[in-house]
């Protein structure tokens, strides 16, 4: 009995614990979901202003949230695709660090064009502006290289998979069409076949040629009655009286 009361305490702490960490679970991805809805809807908001202003104001402070704007779209744009392409190509992990060690630099970058929009002092900003676009322009052209390489990496891939799968369809096709690939008819490819020698002629029987013409007569002659000699016929003196036959 105090063995089936211990499994079923442990049964019950297993059930609780294995609660509690779905739970934990849970609360993490929610609360890393409204992390990342937060940051989101910041971003957007911090883009759309950046565009308002470098729409709507003139001179360095207006050229300063284009140079913002076009730094924080290339960076973005180059994560996505190296993250994009890293889950099918292990060789994009190099890429991803060294975007990693571009993208402190494009942080560090935007953090001080974003403090100088405040600065009330625009000698200033007009004489470090030149240095910002210049160091603006070496990030943006890194991360737009390693963009454009793992899209044409990628696309790549796709070409010669496509390659690879056409070429086994136009096999498979060719299979189903077996009948195409059959030999043509003989009169099509082969020249007809010779005409059959003539049989050897055969011995003649009845007929022959020229010297055995009279045996030829002879045989073609209807059968004529012997001719037989009138009576009494003519004893010659060479021929033998027959004996007459003795009488008893």
């Amino acid at each position: 009995m105090e063995a089936v009361i211990a499994v079923v305490a442990l049964l019950f702490v297993l059930f609780v614990a294995a609660g509690a960490y779905v739970t934990v679970k849970a609360v993490g991805a929610a609360k890393r979901g409204v992390d990342r809805t937060i940051t989101q809807a910041r971003r957007t908001v911090e883009d759309h202003t950046l565009r308002a202003k470098s729409l709507a104001q003139l001179g360095p402070a207006g050229e300063l949230a284009q140079l913002r704007l076009k730094l924080r779209t290339s960076m973005r744009a180059t994560q996505d695709a190296l993250h994009a392409g890293a889950a099918e190509d292990e060789s994009l992990k190099e890429s991803l660090g060294l975007f990693q060690r571009l993208s402190a630099h494009g942080h560090e970058l935007d953090g001080e064009m974003r403090r100088l929009e405040s600065e009330p002092d625009r000698a200033t900003l007009t004489e470090r502006l030149p240095g910002l676009r210049e160091r603006t322009e070496r990030i943006v052209a890194s991360a737009d290289s390693l963009r454009w390489a793992a899209r044409d990496r990628a696309r790549r891939f796709a070409d010669d998979d496509l390659d690879s799968l056409s070429a086994q369809i136009d096999v498979e096709a060719g299979a189903l069409r077996h009948w195409t690939t059959e030999e043509p008819p003989a009169s099509a490819t082969t020249p007809p076949p010779p005409w059959p020698e003539a049989p050897p002629a055969e011995a003649p029987t009845a007929r022959q040629t020229w010297p055995d013409e009279p045996r030829r007569r002879t045989a073609e002659a209807p059968t004529q009655p012997a001719i037989t000699p009138p009576d009494p016929r003519p004893a010659y003196p060479w021929q033998k009286k027959p004996r007459p036959e003795s009488t008893t």
